[in-house]
């Protein structure tokens, strides 16, 4: 498996890599929502994006992550960030994850159609057997969403990470293998096509 940068274009949303110019509009971009105040979350605050980025490229340059810029629609403007992760390239098995949008896109057809990307080239183009999504056991609107995909729950891990806070985290793993995705790129393209 060779995972090296990509762009992924949909009608609702574009996936390009991860670049340091995109800090100011992603530090714009995360104030909607104020999502870095979530406790069960690691989500950079305005002022970190930048060091952020620098983080997410190092691990991309060490082969154990992919990340990408979220831009709402072909061409748009910064909406949020997203990531291959925990990259597996004998299996091969990626995790999706480490993804934050702006408020005012989230539940809309670009994350759908985000997620039916990054399924889509992990399965048809990199030959994944598996595809993970990881969560705070607490994060029930993560949870609700990743369920939504049609991926499904694996487990619980107990005391899997210390948060920056201090308390520890219980990591809820889920999982689409590559025998479920033709039915659940069904679902993701019924999804795109319904109304909201």
């Amino acid at each position: 498996m060779a995972l090296t940068p990509v762009t992924l274009t949909g009608r609702h949303v574009e996936l390009v890599p991860l670049a340091h110019y995109h800090a100011p509009a992603l530090a714009e971009a995360v104030q909607d929502g104020e999502l870095w105040r979530l406790w069960y979350t690691a989500i950079p605050a305005p002022e970190t994006m930048a060091a952020e980025i620098e983080r997410r490229l190092g691990l991309r340059d060490l082969g154990t992550m992919l990340p990408f810029t979220v831009l709402d629609g072909p061409g748009g403007r910064p909406v949020g960030m997203t990531t291959y992760m925990n990259i597996d390239a004998a299996g091969p098995r990626v995790e999706i994850g480490s993804t934050w949008y702006a408020a005012r896109v989230q539940r809309t057809h670009l994350n759908t159609e985000a997620k039916r990307l990054l399924l889509g080239h992990a399965f048809e183009a990199l030959g994944c057997l598996a595809v993970e999504f990881r969560t705070h056991v607490l994060n029930q609107a993560s949870r609700r969403a990743i369920e939504r995909l049609g991926a499904r729950l694996d487990g619980i891990l107990r005391h899997h990470q210390r948060l920056a806070d201090g308390s520890l985290r219980d990591t809820c793993v889920y999982s689409i293998v590559a025998p479920d995705w033709p039915t659940v790129r069904t679902h993701l393209t019924w999804q795109l096509a319904k109304p909201r």
